[in-house]
């Protein structure tokens, strides 16, 4: 693709990073077959080439417009485009600097824009949301349908988490609401892994890896939660006295894997990211096949990749050997390439859009007969559980992480 960007943004670093991406593309819409939105909408525009076109546009100088946002804002940044492409245009870091630019050059009304200040402001803070989903739950009786299907009624207790007494230890994030979410995921990958002689520990005041508000469009912000997270983890760091940083969370995984790319121009910060992201493992990475055992009560499992898995970590099959060499026997999942529709903060923002979606993953979930429901993400887990209605039997599927059922 030829392109002829504008001055304000070719000779920046983000300027040469899109015109080599831009460069990439070759037209070919092999992307379109694997975008969610594009099945749903069946819009080029809503689809990653259009969406490549409208960002070409932009960095051309053309101005953008409240359409031209909506589309870019439709994207639920699950890269399985970047899976499909034969050219390996990098789609994610391509949208990235294009809503940003979006961002700064249209405004939005002022219910969107509270509605995301709020995400941005509560989402990110342990104590804060866990404070506010306690309240919610208390009064969850009187709550709109919306807001009550956004609330677990409860949360697994965590259990007991092994004291560390291994030589071997590995660090592993705590994340910003998974603590009040699911506290027993973490808990759960604890004790799976002090049986195989690791210790898992959660450093103090680690937070949230940036994720959230970065994708919000408030980049700058979300490199602060970055650096942030850096300054928590950096003395267990120094000593060399842990060998990885473990990823209950694929999108946290995702996003923290990254940190080099996004911190790289960052004189203090660029090679402590670096680091970071060179040590970064999802938990499937970390647990071998001849460590897990069989269970005496294994069932049917359907397992839900979540794109921050399969798509921006390319981290396929691990999790289903491991759930197989336990012994539970995986349903069939078809179209296990789209989207659930959970998006970090889209179900919240494109709440039509990701039900759909939902309904759709929830379907092809269900198909197999599955008894469970495993996922890797802890947004994944809580959109889908909240989209399960209970059968007239009472006999209700749930959804888990899947180390709690190598925990069992």
């Amino acid at each position: 693709m030829q392109t002829q960007l504008a001055g304000f943004i070719r000779d920046t670093p983000e300027g040469r990073e899109a015109d080599a991406i831009l460069r990439k593309c070759v037209h070919c819409g092999f992307c379109n077959a694997t975008c969610p939105t594009y099945q749903l909408l069946g819009d080029e525009l809503d689809g990653p080439r259009g969406r490549i076109y409208l960002v070409k546009q932009v960095l051309e100088g053309m101005e953008p417009t409240q359409k031209t946002r909506l589309h870019l804002d439709r994207c639920l940044s699950c890269r399985a485009c970047e899976t499909t492409c034969p050219s390996g245009v990098q789609y994610g870091r391509l949208a990235d600097i294009g809503r940003e630019i979006v961002e700064r050059k249209v405004g939005r009304g002022a219910w969107e824009g509270f509605k995301r200040s709020v995400l941005a402001g509560v989402l990110p803070k342990t104590g804060l949301f866990s404070f506010l989903l306690a309240l919610g739950r208390a009064t969850r009786f009187f709550l709109p349908d919306f807001l009550k299907s956004k609330i677990p009624a409860t949360a697994a207790a965590a259990g007991a988490w092994p004291a560390p007494r291994h030589q071997r230890r590995m660090l592993v994030l705590a994340g910003c609401v998974q603590p009040a979410l699911a506290p027993a995921i973490n808990a759960a990958a604890a004790r799976v892994l002090d049986r195989n002689a690791i210790s898992l520990v959660e450093a103090p005041g680690a937070g949230c890896c940036g994720a959230l508000r970065f994708h919000l469009n408030a980049q700058d912000a979300g490199r602060d939660d970055m650096r942030a997270l850096i300054d928590a983890w950096w003395p267990m760091l120094e000593g060399n006295s842990v060998e990885a940083i473990v990823m209950t969370a694929s999108g946290c995984g995702s996003f923290v894997k990254e940190y080099a790319h996004h911190l790289r121009d960052d004189p203090v910060y660029g090679e402590k990211a670096a680091r970071i992201s060179a040590l970064t493992r999802d938990l499937c990475e970390v647990i071998p096949e001849s460590a897990v055992e069989t269970k005496s009560r294994p069932g049917r499992v359907a397992f839900q990749s979540p794109c921050s898995l399969q798509h921006g970590q390319q981290l396929r099959g691990g999790v289903e050997s491991l759930l197989r060499k336990a012994g539970y026997e995986l349903t069939p999942v078809a179209d296990g390439h789209l989207c659930c529709g959970s998006a970090g903060s889209y179900s919240i923002l494109q709440a039509e859009l990701s039900g759909q979606l939902r309904e759709r993953k929830l379907a092809a979930l269900a198909a197999g007969g599955a008894e469970t429901i495993a996922t890797a993400n802890i947004g994944c887990l809580t959109h889908l559980q909240a989209g399960i209605r209970t059968p007239p039997s009472g006999a209700r599927v749930n959804v888990v992480h899947w180390i709690e059922l190598l925990d069992e």
